[in-house]
């Protein structure tokens, strides 16, 4: 059978790069001509702002237009179900029905059994709620699962991972997105070829880990590669495999913007929902200024972070860990590539919490605030120390006069209402000195001003002025459509 050249089902123009991982996942998948196909599964090692997720929807939407599979099973990391929900909208050009299965365990299986039946059908699930719904996954039968962020399995015999590789097994296709496969154990290699492709290194950790590796140190416990077989493994691993990084993909644009949506627990979204209505009531009772809407507005942005300081007294009091957990991932996921981060931040007890997690994790840090003294001395530890991955930054006083091209990525956790501090602290990592096209990544609560602050500041606009409009409008400023 001759190849054939397929179309990228999407609605965007892809890179380069993002063709030539669409056209090796279709050729390894059997798409092209090849029969039988080279592989049933295939990994995306593409870095984080690269596109691995528009190169997974174009590969699925081929195959459902091929009628190659009818449903498909998107596993990832809670923080960003919803990612996955505005990826498709955006850039899949075929017919598709998503649904997110969120909830407690009956709405999530009630959802499963009343999925739309139009276009491909798309079920988007957190690893834990995956296996613990694992025989209603199993009987809904998907075609295609994507594990998302895949080194979530890269242990073996956790429980999440024996869920996929039992799931893989029955599905007829499987793809594997994370920005890299290895980081700096190579034996985690095992656990995600296992749910992908079992003929790669066998279905037999112990197996897989005699023929690879030495157990040296005290009790035999660490496995060292061995030098004789680090080519075999590494031909093996690309063999299912496009990679991709930032730094050799000439295509990509100089930066690239990411807004991340995460949703407010039940209880933490009713408390907002209050709020609002409350800083209604209080400026239509007042005069309506500039610093009384603002006033309010501070109020909520405190809350989408997490916190809420009372109304009599300075305490504060944790409302919400919904942004703390969507950072958490990226931070997993950073260090996977092995790469460095730069986190932005404006309240202070988001920065206590960030730091606490950082330390949780045995993540360095460096650490700038007001309160900060040797900001010299962060910055230097930041750039020249690589066991320093992560930069804790306050808006307000990290944006000027540091450089941290160590870094290509950067996450907005939260945002002042100053246009001047927003551009001054993107251009952090982005000048001079900088090598890689740069990715920033806003964590936004949905449903909340959140929105508002980012579309205000994307858009060069006066946030106080846009939101006293909208009151004389008739409008509750506070509310986000």
């Amino acid at each position: 059978m001759e190849n054939k050249k397929l179309h990228m089902p999407i609605r965007a123009r892809p890179y380069d790069h993002q063709r030539r991982a669409f056209s090796f996942a279709c050729r390894l998948l059997g798409l092209t001509g090849h029969d039988p196909p080279t592989s049933r599964g295939v990994a995306l090692l593409m870095e984080m702002g690269t596109g691995k997720s528009l190169t997974a929807i174009a590969v699925a939407g081929r195959l459902f237009l091929e009628s190659k599979v009818e449903r498909m099973l998107i596993v990832a990391p809670l923080s960003i179900l919803g990612v996955w929900q505005e990826e498709f909208r955006k850039f899949a050009d075929f017919e598709y029905s998503l649904v997110i299965l969120n909830g407690g365990e009956s709405k999530k299986i009630e959802k499963l059994r009343q999925m739309p039946t139009s276009g491909l059908q798309v079920a988007v699930i957190n690893y834990e709620s995956a296996w613990r719904l694992e025989k209603e996954l199993a009987a809904w039968d998907a075609d295609i699962i994507v594990c998302d962020e895949g080194h979530k399995i890269k242990t073996h015999n956790i429980t999440a991972s024996k869920c996929m590789h039992r799931l893989g097994a029955k599905a007829r296709y499987r793809m594997l997105l994370t920005g890299t496969i290895i980081t700096n154990k190579a034996i985690d290699v095992f656990s995600p070829y296992k749910f992908l492709n079992p003929t790669v290194f066998g279905n037999s950790f112990y197996a897989f880990r005699n023929r690879y590796f030495d157990m040296v140190g005290y009790g035999n416990h660490t496995p060292v590669l061995k030098a004789n077989m680090a080519e075999e493994l590494t031909r093996r691993i690309h063999s299912i495999a496009f990679r991709a990084t930032k730094a050799e993909c000439l295509d990509l644009p100089e930066t690239t913007e990411i807004v991340q949506r995460v949703e407010l627990e039940q209880q933490a979204r009713k408390l907002y929902q209050q709020l609002v209505r409350d800083s209604y009531a209080q400026i239509k009772c007042g005069e309506i200024t500039t610093a009384n809407v603002l006033t309010r507005l501070l109020r909520l942005s405190q809350l989408t972070g997490g916190f809420l300081r009372g109304d009599e007294t300075d305490r504060v009091e944790r409302i919400s860990s919904a942004k703390l957990d969507a950072l958490s991932d990226i931070i997993d996921s950073a260090a996977q590539e092995g790469g460095k981060l730069v986190v932005i931040v404006r309240f202070l007890p988001e920065i206590d919490a960030i730091t606490a997690m950082l330390e949780r994790k045995s993540i360095g840090y460096a650490l700038i605030t007001g309160a900060v003294k040797d900001r010299d001395e962060q910055v230097r530890r930041f750039q020249a120390d690589p066991d320093v991955t992560v930069f804790v930054g306050q808006i307000a006083t990290a944006g000027l006069g540091i450089t941290l091209t160590a870094a290509d990525k950067m996450v907005f956790y939260s945002l002042d209402y100053s246009m001047s501090n927003f551009e001054q602290a993107k251009a952090r990592i982005h000048r001079v000195g900088q090598r890689n096209p740069c990715t920033y990544i806003y964590l936004v609560t949905a449903g909340t001003v959140d929105e508002k602050v980012l579309q205000a500041l994307r858009d060069k606009a006066d946030l106080a002025r846009v939101l006293i409009d909208e009151y004389w409008t008739g409008k509750n400023p506070f509310e986000t459509p």
